[in-house]
């Protein structure tokens, strides 16, 4: 019997700096309305869905830079949200700044969670390739400081939910191959992404054009390589100035895309995901264990169902609850 998922894109369109949480977390819950009345399952959000996109601002005072950061999750602000997956019956997918506490010192993360259908947290991911830069670059037009306002996370797991193997990634970690890979090899089906991503690249302008077929190019090949759903979902248009891509789509195993947003602001789509499907793949073309060599790589090695860096590092745990 095939597992079906209804999962819809929750795109969002451009956040000011201005709009407080609680307007953005009621755009959410219009947007989860939205897609469970279309028969929704899960709704993935974006990255850093709470907030503008900050880092593109140089900002030397903590107390400013921490108002963009979330202590608790969920917090008095989003509960609406986590209130209404549990009337609904719907999961759903965030991404936020968190701000951790971690033997006894405060740790910023860009964070993913996601949430299951009685309004409950069963995974957590901190983005791993954190892009940009560290400090101020005056010469650009805006700032890319997740280098200076973030730490980065340490592994990509995967999350037992929905009836199969959930993955969770943010923004840049779509655009390397190892973000699959490490997913890949533990089984995932369904990979949730969430994205800001400026139209303009200030160290190399010649990519401009090439944004949205880049942004799609990297999830359909991460998809169809691993054998596994993606769904890639953006914060777009024009916020605080900076004009921002949109492109959220749901890619097949078979790297077709089968839903995709047409717009920049906020706005549903939904495709029926059959997770059966992964098998297809998993188990002729991309049959990791009958083809693949990894003794002849010399970057990863495999013990016990982990995927090890060369250093022993741990790349591909199991994301428990």
């Amino acid at each position: 019997m095939s597992r079906f998922v209804n999962v819809a894109l929750g795109q969002l369109g451009p956040i000011q700096r201005t709009d407080s949480r609680q307007q953005v977390v009621s755009r959410l819950c219009a947007l989860m309305r939205e897609a469970h009345a279309l028969g929704a399952h899960l709704i993935v959000f974006p990255e850093l869905a709470l907030t503008t996109f900050f880092p593109r601002w140089y900002i030397e005072d903590e107390e400013d830079i921490n108002s963009f950061f979330e202590r608790e999750m969920p917090s008095a602000a989003t509960q609406p949200l986590f209130d209404l997956a549990r009337e609904l019956g719907m999961g759903f997918y965030l991404g936020y700044a968190e701000l951790a506490q971690e033997q006894g010192k405060a740790v910023r993360y860009n964070t993913s969670i996601i949430v299951n259908r009685q309004g409950e947290i069963i995974g957590k991911y901190r983005k791993v390739h954190l892009p940009g830069h560290a400090e101020h670059e005056p010469w650009r037009r805006f700032q890319h400081l997740e280098k200076r306002y973030f730490t980065p996370g340490n592994h990509f797991g995967v999350t037992p939910a929905f009836g199969g193997i959930f993955g969770m990634a943010i923004c840049n970690d779509r655009r390397w191959a190892e973000t699959y890979r490490a997913m890949g090899l533990q089984g995932v089906e369904m990979v949730l992404i969430g994205y800001n991503t400026p139209v303009h690249n200030a160290p190399a302008p010649q990519h401009d054009d090439l944004s949205l077929f880049q942004n799609q190019l990297s999830m359909q090949a991460g998809a169809y390589q691993n054998g596994t759903w993606v769904v890639g979902v953006a914060k777009a248009g024009l916020e605080e100035g900076v004009d921002s891509i949109g492109g959220s789509c749901i890619v097949a195993p078979s790297g077709e895309v089968v839903a995709r947003c047409i717009t920049k602001g906020d706005e549903v789509a939904i495709a029926r995901c059959d997770l059966d499907f992964c098998a297809i793949y998993k188990r002729t073309t991309f049959n990791f264990d009958l083809h693949r060599r990894p003794e002849a790589y010399g970057l990863l090695v495999e013990r016990k169902g982990e995927t090890l860096a060369a250093d022993g590092t741990a790349v591909g745990v199991l994301n428990a609850p």
